[in-house]
């Protein structure tokens, strides 16, 4: 039960973040989407002009792919908390996303890096944004477990 709970824990933490970056992209005007941005360098289909792909196949592929690494990025916070490395709690959600979004900032820099033809946006802006994002990734993925595996406590105590 406690996989399809992170799982679900994952998809939930995920699609904050997704929205998190929806909002922010609308509001700054900066390419911040990672579904699109992923989905353009994965199936390299960046524009001459650098711009990102528009095609849905594009959008799709992105979408899955973030989900996907949402949810292992989950299963590794459970595979932390069960061998004795934090506890689920607000503070370490908190904790274990800022680690992950600096990973997160790592892998993304070296894919832009290697990447044939990478998509023209501010990168450094870019990668400092996934940090504060995976922040609330892990957070919502900490509350959301906990939700699910203890309903009857409350998570704020």
């Amino acid at each position: 039960m406690k996989l399809i709970y992170v799982i679900m824990a994952g998809v939930a933490g995920t699609a904050a973040m997704n929205t998190v970056l929806y909002l922010l992209s609308l509001t700054t005007g900066r390419v911040l989407k990672i579904p699109p941005l992923l989905g353009t360098m994965l199936l390299n289909r960046t524009h001459p002009d650098g711009n990102l792909s528009g095609a849905v196949s594009t959008h799709v592929v992105g979408t899955v792919a973030h989900y996907t690494v949402g949810i292992l990025y989950a299963i590794g916070y459970l595979a932390l908390w069960e061998s004795g490395v934090g506890t689920i709690t607000a503070s370490w959600g908190l904790l274990i996303g800022f680690g992950n979004g600096i990973f997160a900032m790592i892998i993304w820099y070296f894919f832009f890096m290697i990447h044939p033809r990478p998509p023209h946006i501010q990168l450094e802006r870019y990668l400092l944004t996934l940090v504060f994002s995976h922040i609330i990734f892990g957070f919502v993925v900490t509350f959301v477990y906990f939700h699910l595996t203890h309903p009857e406590h409350s998570f704020w105590q």
